[in-house]
């Protein structure tokens, strides 16, 4: 049965860094507290578990890497998730519980082909408790290719709910013009852009892509200080110089033709809510559609590669 409206929660906070179990706790409460307000969906930022270690080095420079920082990196892993896993199976429990879809930023470990990769995801659950999907980073940004590897057109995602169609692209992936015509040929209703970017030219980002797209964006970041970070980190010291306040936050939610539905959140933690309304997604679509009676097939066309990539293939045969 469709529904003409949905109320939608925007998760802004912090867990400590590289304590998973901080992140799910923090997940537990504030998806209570989102639910207990009316929310049907509620977004939790990138690599909320197990955190997004903005400044840190990893003690990595270029042409060598530091013992510690190897140590540290062991512990970034060592909080990451499966996909699925037991955390899947408790924000499961949790989705069902409370009747909703969680969509959250995680680190991923790959138990598939390598134990030695991991990728930053968005992982969709349903309010029957099951996990819907995936999406992992197609490129991570700068240095974070140091931490995460490349997702595939296979996790591509976009799952349907009542209220619509429901995808993400993960920060700077929403700079790639190509992976947003391929969500909106996906039909997107419901654009989820969970970032770690807080500047004012993300608010500029996520205002034409709403109105590209002709779809709500649901913005999501952290809002994360020095205390959120363990002092016994090795590479501790690579922030010790900044400003207490490490990402200011700038969550948000804008309506398909690029106006705030929710203003920008900074300065603190908090729960951002938002009621969207189905028809307004019809009615943006009356003078622009990219995918459809404004786009020229016959001059530019796009060709999306969904399957599974891998580097060994084991034949039977």
């Amino acid at each position: 049965m469709n529904k003409q409206q949905m109320k939608v929660a925007v998760v802004q906070a912090a867990p400590i860094l590289f304590d998973k179990q901080s992140a799910m706790d923090k997940i537990m409460q504030m998806t209570k507290e989102a639910a207990r307000q009316g929310a049907e969906l509620i977004v939790f930022p990138e690599v909320f578990i197990p955190g997004y270690p903005r400044g840190l080095s990893f003690g990595a420079r270029v042409g060598s890497r530091t013992s510690d920082g190897r140590k540290d990196w062991q512990r970034y892993w060592e909080s990451a998730i499966d996909i699925p896993g037991e955390e899947t199976a408790l924000l499961g429990e949790l989705a069902k519980e409370l009747s909703v879809y969680l969509a959250i930023g995680v680190v991923e470990r790959d138990r598939e082909f390598s134990t030695g990769t991991l990728y930053n995801s968005i992982v969709y659950i349903g309010p029957e408790g099951e996990v819907l999907g995936k999406h992992r980073k197609l490129v991570p940004t700068g240095s974070e290719r140091l931490l995460w590897g490349q997702g595939d057109g296979s996790t591509l995602t976009v799952i349907d709910t009542p209220f619509g169609k429901i995808g993400g692209l993960i920060c700077w992936e929403n700079y790639m013009p190509l992976a947003r015509a391929a969500m909106y040929a996906k039909g997107i209703d419901i654009l989820l852009a969970p970032t770690a970017d807080a500047r004012d030219t993300w608010q500029a980002t996520i205002r034409h892509i709403a109105c590209e797209g002709r779809c709500y964006v649901i913005a999501c970041n952290q809002f994360a200080t020095k205390a959120s970070y363990p002092a016994d980190l090795s590479c501790y010291d690579d922030i010790e110089g900044d400003d207490d306040v490490l990402s200011r936050g700038g969550s948000a939610v804008v309506g398909p033709l690029g106006e705030y539905i929710a203003q920008p959140l900074y300065h603190q933690e908090g729960i951002l809510l938002a009621v969207l309304d189905r028809s307004l997604i019809t009615q943006s679509r009356f003078d622009f559609d990219a995918v459809g009676h404004y786009s020229r097939p016959d001059v530019f066309q796009l060709i999306v590669n969904e399957k599974k990539q891998s580097i060994v293939r084991f034949d039977q045969t």
